[in-house]
């Protein structure tokens, strides 16, 4: 169910994008624009208009219904949880991408040598 929401919201969105792009530029942004008429408060509803509300509100909804759909998928778990609901194995040396551990890439220290340089400043 939630990957049908989400195709749908993909496809919403990207209509969405065309709707706007296809519309005429009244101007006014920032002072340059095409509108060559007089500024009205009020403009007449084109069919492209009605047609990018309907496309927002859609995409709104899937996007509330995404989220809710989320929330209950993990409701009552943390990360904390999965962390330590992990395998109680012991975790192989390294990182994990077959580099050995930091500890056998440091020469050891013998003696007096310092562990560190001594500062030069």
């Amino acid at each position: 169910m939630e990957n049908v929401i989400l195709i749908v919201h993909l496809i919403l969105a990207i209509c969405l994008i065309g709707v706007v792009l296809l519309q005429r530029s009244e101007g006014g942004g920032l002072g340059m624009g095409g509108g060559g008429g007089v500024m009205t408060g009020r403009q007449a509803a084109t069919a492209l208009g009605k047609l990018t509300w309907a496309f927002a509100i859609a995409f709104l909804a899937t996007s509330i219904t995404l989220t809710i759909i989320a929330a209950q998928n993990s409701a009552g778990s943390s990360v904390l949880d999965r962390i330590g609901n992990g395998s109680s194995e012991q975790a192989p040396a390294g990182d994990g991408l077959g580099l050995p551990p930091a500890s056998d890439l440091l020469p050891p220290v013998t003696g007096n040598a310092p562990a560190l340089p001594p500062r030069t400043d």
